[in-house]
């Protein structure tokens, strides 16, 4: 049975190696793919075949030949009951990834995580009395030319400490909040699960401003869990396999820094993931610990064992009162890259205070990085739409910390 092909040019770091430099120096978020814009269906793309059974299968092969990987964003997404949708590296089916109703969202689109090839498959299987009621259409492909994923990754500095490493073990509870934010099919950040002050299990995500996820984009939002080293000092060998898919834009301010998205749905509890606590109290952390994914590599954990100071961003006087900007002077274990923005900071007491912004930290130098303040967000831009507040304290209890919060516990309870 013949499916139809279509093809796509991929292109190459090195290409891409001037452009992608400017967009470090800028602090932009970190590239991995290049999208390019389709609008394929059902209808005008792949081909129709008729099953014993009464349902018809459509199927499309997707080409970029050597692409790193490939990710697929549906600008229209809406399944009838019974069907499903199926995408898989076109040398290898087992590795198929399954798309059905669950992931009908009121936007009405589907991003899917990347797949580690440059040929995929993408198969519908509908009843034919559903089939006019699917509403599938293909608007963007994610050309990779950047690791992300792969067995032996492990691009990110020397010096990155893997979190599950012994210096980590105090602080795997937090390590669970963290995930690789994949954006538009193109970039990547570092984001994390934090609870609010009623610990009811909202998915609420938090990340920096500066990745650009607007109310347009938050849609194209993949979130990668638990992908970590295996064993400590390996810094690659993660899986992508646990994600979650679609947000919401709930508030944003650039001042500080930040973003909080509503995810589409909890992340699934088998995946173990805890909703992080915070502290908005003025005192500045005695000393700090920041989750994150350097270079879309696998999870990070780094250490300041001194007091941070408050700031203004990229200055080094100290600020008290007015700054809006934790200042860590340098790392004493580990460091930051690109990609790890957006990152969150832990206190002394395992709280989130602000949000990786940016900085001059890397494994050979032992410079500054600037966290946006959780305190000066919690008013933000004094609006809803600017603000942490309303959020993180939905029925104003005017409470200044909050711990983190199970959803596995509390199941295990109810």
């Amino acid at each position: 049975f013949e499916v139809e092909v279509q093809g796509f040019v991929s292109v190459s770091a090195g290409e891409m190696a001037l452009d992608d430099a400017q967009r470090d120096d800028e602090g932009l978020p970190y590239r991995f793919a290049l999208p390019v814009d389709v609008a394929l269906t059902p209808g005008n793309s792949g081909t129709w075949e008729s099953l014993p059974d009464g349902q018809m299968l459509w199927r499309l092969r997707l080409s970029s030949p050597g692409a790193l990987s490939l990710n697929l964003g549906f600008v229209r997404f809406l399944l009838p009951l019974t069907a499903r949708l199926l995408i898989y590296p076109a040398d290898d089916p087992s590795r198929v990834r399954r798309f059905d109703t669950e992931f009908n969202a009121g936007h009405g689109q589907l991003w899917t995580p990347v797949f580690l090839t440059d040929e995929v498959v993408v198969e519908l299987l509908v009843p034919a009395f559903e089939r006019s009621q699917v509403d599938l259409e293909l608007g963007v492909i994610g050309r990779g030319y950047r690791l992300f994923g792969e067995v032996d990754k492990g691009d990110s500095g020397a010096c990155n400490v893997d979190v599950v490493c012994p210096e980590g073990d105090a602080w795997q509870d937090e390590t669970s909040a963290v995930g690789l934010l994949g954006i538009a099919a193109s970039f990547v950040c570092t984001g994390a699960m934090i609870n609010n002050a009623e610990s009811d299990g909202r998915p609420l995500f938090l990340t920096a401003s500066h990745c650009n996820v607007t109310a347009a984009v938050a849609p194209t939002v993949v979130v990668y869990w638990n992908y970590q080293s295996p064993t400590c000092g390996l810094r690659s060998g993660g899986s992508l396999a646990q994600t979650s898919h679609g947000s919401t834009l709930l508030a944003r301010y650039s001042t500080s820094d930040f973003i909080l998205l509503e995810l589409d749905q909890e992340p699934d509890v088998a995946f173990g993931i805890k909703y992080a606590g915070w502290n908005r109290a003025e005192p500045e952390p005695t000393s700090a610990v920041c989750i994150h994914h350097p270079r879309s590599d696998v999870k990070s954990i780094s250490f300041e064992n001194d007091p941070l100071t408050t700031t203004f961003y990229l200055t080094d006087t100290p600020s008290p009162g007015t700054g809006d900007h934790l200042r860590v002077a340098d790392w004493d274990l580990s460091t930051t890259e690109p990609g790890s923005s957006g990152s969150p900071l832990f206190d002394q007491n395992h709280r989130i205070v602000g949000q990786l912004h940016g900085g001059y930290a890397a494994c050979d130098y032992d410079l500054a990085d600037w966290f946006g303040r959780l305190f000066v967000s919690w008013e933000g831009g004094g609006s809803v739409e600017t603000r942490l507040r309303d959020h993180l304290d939905p029925n104003g209890t005017g409470v200044l910390a909050v711990d983190r919060f199970d959803p596995f516990l509390s199941l295990e309870i109810t």
